[in-house]
């Protein structure tokens, strides 16, 4: 069973969470939480597997909450739950160690879908919130290293094309969709991308994409097979 703690200062949307969640056989919320000060003293004593925290609270907020619970001596995984009011608040957190990041209007299995595959050590990046991340965050100007420059070479045609589409915030279905190909498959590269780039997360390897101009059409339009 996954422990789940919810963290939401709205009653309503505490709620509605929980009986998503409680509506599957396999994730249980352990405790709700109406602040971060709460959501970190339940995390302290009951150890959740999972933190889903909101970024807008009272008392301390979402960020606060998510350094300090990354803190403990048993942390739980965070996945931020945001609406986007404060884009540097979802990147702050992402450096500070979250590995999930989800709107609040995601669909109901795919936040289910979310909550196994973060319990099972991946990290997960609603395309939106992957999209709205790099147009906000991006930084094209700045210089890549020697070394990003050796990992970047080291992809196939195919591989960098699954990278500039990663750029563009697409989800492993829409990608699919765009070369002609299964999720399945997709997945596989996305997996050897991160692997290659030495990437933790999509939104890493994204961004390094941003700022190695791939993002741009180029010549890297015409994948290899």
């Amino acid at each position: 069973m996954i422990n789940v703690l919810l963290a939401d200062d709205n009653e309503i949307t505490r709620r509605g969470l929980a009986a998503i969640i409680e509506s599957s056989d396999d994730i249980h919320v352990s405790a709700e939480a109406p602040n971060g000060r709460a959501a970190v003293d339940h995390a302290a004593r009951e150890s959740p597997d999972i933190a889903l925290i909101d970024l807008v609270m009272p008392e301390m907020d979402g960020l606060t909450a998510t350094r300090c619970l990354l803190t403990l001596p048993n942390p739980p995984r965070v996945i931020i739950l945001t609406a986007f009011h404060e884009d540097v608040q979802v990147h702050d957190a992402l450096t500070a160690g979250a590995v999930g990041f989800l709107l609040k209007d995601t669909d109901p299995a795919d936040l289910l879908h979310a909550i196994r595959t973060v319990h099972g050590g991946k990290a997960v990046l609603g395309p939106a919130v992957t999209k709205r991340l790099l147009d906000t965050l991006a930084q094209p100007a700045s210089r890549l290293t020697d070394s990003e420059h050796e990992r970047l070479e080291t992809l196939s045609k195919r591989e960098r094309h699954i990278l500039r589409l990663l750029a563009r915030g697409l989800s492993n279905g829409a990608i699919a969709s765009e070369i002609g190909t299964t999720e399945g498959t997709v997945k596989g590269h996305v997996s050897n991308v991160l692997t290659k780039l030495g990437a933790a997360s999509r939104v890493q390897a994204a961004r390094l994409a941003y700022r190695a101009h791939l993002d741009a059409d180029a010549d890297w339009t015409t994948p290899d097979r």
